[in-house]
């Protein structure tokens, strides 16, 4: 797996990650702690810098995974691609 294909991997690994770590830890807002003009359903807080860098390990680690896989063989993109543009 090159340069380009292993960051294309670890993006998607992340932004699906990034779905899956979002709703942790959120909680909507008491009645007495609404905010004006807040949605009732938003997160009292988000703590978003925390579930990125939470996602980013997640996806590193998921990333060494999959790059081991390709290493050894188990998954071949390179097959992959030939398989589909056989079609």
């Amino acid at each position: 797996m090159g340069f380009v294909s292993g960051l294309v991997v670890y993006l998607m690994i992340w932004w699906t990650a990034l779905f899956a770590v979002l709703p942790w830890g959120n909680r909507p807002p008491e009645e007495d702690e609404a905010i004006e003009g807040q949605v009732m359903s938003a997160p009292v807080v988000p703590n978003i810098k925390k579930k990125f860098i939470i996602t980013s390990i997640v996806a590193a680690i998921l990333w060494c995974i999959v790059a081991y896989l390709v290493h050894i063989e188990l998954i071949d993109f390179v097959g992959m691609s030939r398989d589909m543009m056989d079609r």
